[in-house]
């Protein structure tokens, strides 16, 4: 652990997501791209350094707190000149908070009352605006071409002293101000006794408003995560997403299920670490160099392609890249039948594994070369599904079921099939949009055991059976299920992230904070489920201050998900801080205004009563009512 004192400015984007409307792949494309685009590179300029993404947003340092209030004004002009030819629903928006404090930095993790007072400064900014904290001021003050407006003291959530809060002028002077001090203008000179106060740069992006408990945390943008995978003697492998070079946009989904497959393929191979789908698909459409998958993944080898499908033909060009030297290990074009995309995806597995001298166990050689088949329109349809499901509507994945189905009509033995079906009716119970969730768990599983009777290979049954255990307080099978989806894939993040909840409620809760720490190291841009998961852990095990630093992150990603609401406001009543419980209880209820504890005691899945018992008193602490 180490602790030192920084200038931490938060930054967050107003309005953006609700302007949007529900087009969340719009919103969190557009806002990345313009962080790679302009965030980073001002960063760079005034000596600054990415720390860690948190939740929707990253930590960064700077050589001195003039650093970064430079910084931070030239990014709001920046916006306000970019804005004026940008219509108001497509605008992107922000204000900014800045605090000088102690921030304690832990192993990938980094907190502090320097961080939580920056975030809170930046929500008391206006839009388009920066307000700082006392201890800013006075050291920027007479160094920058700027004005300062005193707001008075504030009293902010969560800290115990109350804080003397400036807004900085922006108008005027401030464009002037940017050019000069980026060109190393008179005041850097000034700035050098300072050096020896970091700054870091929180920036927090629009949350999403809907769980997908499942796919990575997309408002993260490439080139601001620092690598959390750790060097390991195997090659470390990433897969960016194919490109579809059909004329018709439409075809993505063929072209992203060509890269999933490919993943999921290497992950199995257990000489190899693989990064997980959720993290490189955060690279979708985004130019991005080889050696920047290195510095930000750890990744040593790249994998990319292309592919192109017109009828029953389908053209894969694939190339493997050494990430450190952007040398070509390897490339390749394959033009084949539509019904032979098995056996080409094995044969370009093969050609990896070969070019980095991996060794495959027996197990492995006997499963690359028995490559699963299926009709070729039902893996069409398959992949069109999973498409419709990783959007986790209730629309989307009821739309997805019909495409399950047919896949399951033109082949019965489609087994991955079979298992999506599965997921289509265990999620919306996960999800807490089911009409009748007893049945549809009842539904998921006959049809996940339907599967594993066709084909226990694949791991998603695995997955699904593990979550459905779980609500049948099933432990010791739960757990089973997620270890024997991880023994098929070494590599599967998802995997360890359900063992990791599995162990949690099973009464295992520092076996289920490794499992989720290796989910993270596989998946290093996770969503904010991973983030309640290691929370959960950190409950469980009695650390109620880093559980509810968790529960915060989590509820800040996503507002709409109550069961970090829940957990926050048992952690709270743990801690004693009664206010704090009690509005994290009135955000559930305003979430869920149905919301009983009768509900929650009938649901729970904990195997220790008195674990569950403690849990329970803490809600009703929290003030919820039966």
């Amino acid at each position: 652990m180490k602790r030192r004192l920084a200038a931490v400015l938060a930054l967050d984007v107003v309005g953006y997501s609700r302007l949007m409307g529900a087009d969340e792949s719009a919103t969190l494309s557009a806002v990345n791209k313009h962080r790679r685009e302009l965030i980073e590179p001002k960063v760079q300029q005034y000596n600054g350094r990415t720390v860690k993404l948190m939740g929707d947003g990253a930590l960064m340092e700077f050589a001195s707190a003039v650093d970064a209030v430079a910084f931070a004004v030239e990014i709001q002009c920046a916006m306000r000149a970019r804005n004026k030819n940008v219509p108001k629903n497509r605008q992107i928006i922000y204000r900014v908070g800045i605090n000088i404090g102690d921030i304690i930095i832990e192993s990938d993790d980094i907190f502090g009352d320097g961080v939580n007072i920056a975030a809170r400064l930046e929500g008391l900014a206006e839009a388009g605006g920066i307000c700082i904290a006392r201890n800013v001021f006075d050291q920027v003050k007479g160094k920058l071409d700027l004005t300062f407006k005193p707001l008075g003291k504030r009293k902010v959530k969560n800290i115990v002293e109350t804080i003397s809060i400036y807004r900085v002028d922006i108008d005027g002077k401030a464009e002037q101000l940017a050019t000069a001090v980026r060109t190393g203008g008179p005041d850097r000179k000034l700035q050098a006794r300072y050096a020896a106060a970091a700054a870091a740069l929180l920036l927090m992006a629009a949350g999403v408003v809907w769980w997908q408990p499942w796919q990575a945390d997309t408002a993260k943008a490439p080139g601001q995560q620092k690598a959390t995978v750790p060097r390991l003697a195997k090659p470390v492998i990433a897969v960016l997403p194919f490109d579809n070079m059909s004329r018709d946009p439409q075809q993505d989904y063929f072209s992203d299920g060509i890269t999933d497959d490919l993943i999921t393929d290497l992950s199995r191979i257990s000489g190899l670490f693989v990064i997980a789908r959720n993290t490189m698909f955060t690279y979708k459409g985004n130019p991005v160099k080889v050696q920047q998958i290195a510095r930000e993944l750890g990744a040593s080898y790249v994998l990319e392609g292309s592919v192109r499908k017109a009828g029953n033909r389908v053209r894969i060009n694939a190339q493997l890249i050494d990430a450190r030297t952007g040398h070509h290990l390897w490339a390749e074009r394959y033009d084949r039948e539509l019904s032979d995309v098995f056996a080409l995806q094995d044969e370009v597995v093969r050609k990896i594994v070969a070019a980095l001298s991996v060794k495959l166990r027996p197990s492995e050689k006997e499963q690359l070369s028995s490559s699963a088949q299926a009709h070729p329109e039902a893996y069409d349809l398959l992949l069109r599904g999973i498409e419709k499901y990783r959007q986790f509507s209730r629309e989307t994945i009821e739309e997805s079921r019909e495409y399950f189905e047919r896949a399951i009509a033109l082949d019965p033995t489609f087994a991955r099939a079979h298992a999506a079906l599965a997921l289509s009716y265990f999620m919306p119970v996960e999800l807490g949009f089911a009409d009748d969730p007893k049945a549809s768990t009842r539904e998921a599983l006959r049809i996940a055991q339907d599967a594993l009777a066709l084909d226990d290979t694949v791991r998603e049954v695995y997955f699904v059976l593990s979550n459905i255990y779980r609500l049948l307080k099933r432990h010791d099978d739960a757990i089973a299920a997620a270890r024997r989806a991880i023994a098929l894939d070494p590599n599967y993040a998802d995997g360890y992230a359900v063992l990791a909840t599995n162990l949690n409620y099973a009464g295992k809760p520092d076996e289920g904070l490794a499992a989720i720490k290796h989910a993270m190291q596989l998946n290093p841009r996770h969503s904010y489920f991973y983030m309640w998961i290691l929370g959960h852990s950190h409950y469980l095990l009695g650390r109620y201050e880093e559980a509810a630093e968790q529960f915060v992150r989590v509820s800040k990603s996503n507002p709409h998900f109550a069961a970090a609401h829940k957990m926050l406001a048992a952690t709270y009543s743990e801690l004693g801080r009664t206010d704090d419980a009690e509005w994290a209880a009135a955000e559930l209820e305003t979430l869920v205004p149905n919301y009983s504890l009768e509900q929650e005691i009938a649901s729970g899945a904990y195997k220790d009563p008195a674990v569950f018992r403690r849990y329970i008193d803490g809600l009703r602490k929290a003030g919820l009512q039966e």
